[in-house]
């Protein structure tokens, strides 16, 4: 190959996209950044409802999802919430903590990327948007491909493409079949941090369709406690957004509706006020406390009914289960659960480790976090480690 016109081409100008152009960039690398997008960051305009939660003070690599838990450690590390907070003040971007570490733009999440775009051009970094990418090969020590009619070649290749979570904002599976070509193992991509739908015996409650309450909800050996939201086909809402992440199909997800009750608060409440009925005495929204009571079979008033059968309430309320019949599907998952196998990957460089000058960054890889700023922040790790090995 005659010398390449770059030393990399980042594929896919999202957030991780943006940060590994600019870190390379900024480190004296001649960089092409290529979306298939008419503009960059789109993800990250419509996140956080346009304001942007772009990091989470609590990140920790036990907040991400993946086949290999320690493969995390090596760039959250070195790239942590407090760096691209640095970078946000130093861009006097206002910011805000909403709830649970997460943190938001006052403002707009436009500021975020006119940042990342700032950045890029500090390094000299080439952004194109708006064509395909074609025909992506590999040899004599480097790639070419085309992006819409035109030819390009570079030394490195950074697959940034995302997961095909969110289709209608262009998403696909792009990245896999990229890497599957250059023999990388693919593990299977599921939709995650999305609503689950509900079936059989549970349909009944999509009556209750907009009633939200703060539970406590379990999939596996993963538990939130935050608010789940009843849907005309579901459940959603963040605790269940989380656990969805968790949740495989033919599993339960179970439901404390009463997280901080104590076991026999109901034995109690019938002494405290006998003629109460159970609906009128659980804590929740009055259209869920009496589905609740009527699928419990429990009417009239509380001293009518015995100890145990109020126990035997009580203990149902703390682990509610429901049998989800999937979810709402990539059109309406935040991110991705799997992606390209980190055990082709270097850890600390994001490197392929059978194709030399092959990286993957971001949500392409099978590093998924937990809702609140978690993919952001791995973004902008996975963008950086691979920036400073370019």
């Amino acid at each position: 190959m005659t010398a390449p016109d770059y030393d990399a081409i980042v594929l896919g100008a999202g957030a991780a996209g943006l940060m590994c152009a600019a870190v390379a960039g900024q480190r004296g690398r001649r960089v092409l950044l290529l979306d298939h997008a008419e503009q960059v960051g789109k993800k990250i305009l419509i996140s956080g409802g346009g304001r942007c939660n772009f990091t989470n003070i609590h990140t920790a690599p036990d907040r991400y999802i993946s086949a290999n838990p320690h493969f995390a450690k090596s760039a959250l590390a070195r790239y942590t919430a407090a760096d691209f907070i640095d970078l946000v003040n130093a861009y006097g971007i206002a910011h805000h903590e909403k709830t649970l570490g997460q943190l938001f733009c006052d403002g707009s999440a436009k500021q975020v990327v006119a940042m990342l775009l700032e950045e890029c051009a500090k390094g000299g970094v080439d952004v194109r948007c708006g064509q395909p990418v074609r025909e992506v090969t590999h040899g004599d020590g480097g790639f070419r491909m085309s992006f819409g009619d035109q030819p390009f070649t570079a030394a490195n290749l950074v697959i940034a493409t995302g997961g095909p979570s969110i289709p209608k904002m262009g998403a696909s599976g792009f990245a896999y079949d990229l890497a599957r070509q250059f023999g990388l193992k693919v593990v299977e991509p599921r939709p995650a941090l999305v609503p689950l739908t509900l079936g059989g015996g549970d349909v009944l409650f999509r009556d209750l369709s907009g009633v939200a309450t703060p539970v406590e909800a379990r999939a596996g050996k993963a538990a939130f406690r935050e608010a789940a939201l009843f849907t005309h086909k579901g459940l959603s809402g963040p605790a269940i957004l989380q656990v969805s992440s968790y949740w495989r199909h033919g599993e339960p997800v179970t439901i404390d509706f009463l997280p901080d009750a104590a076991p026999d608060w109901l034995i109690e409440a019938k002494r405290a006020r006998p003629r109460a009925t159970l609906a009128s005495t659980l804590p929740l929204p009055d259209r869920l406390a009496q589905t609740l009571a009527d699928r419990l079979a429990l009417s009239g008033e509380l001293g009518a009914l015995t100890d145990r059968k109020l126990a035997e309430a009580g203990a149902r309320l703390k682990r509610w289960p429901f049998h989800p019949n999937g979810t709402e599907g990539f059109a309406k998952a935040e991110v991705t659960v799997g992606g390209i196998s980190t055990a082709n990957l270097s850890s600390q460089t994001m490197m392929a480790k059978s194709v030399p000058g092959l990286y993957a960054v971001g949500e392409a890889v099978d590093v998924t976090g937990w809702l609140g700023g978690y993919n952001f922040q791995w973004a902008w790790a996975s963008g950086y480690a691979a920036g400073q090995a370019l």
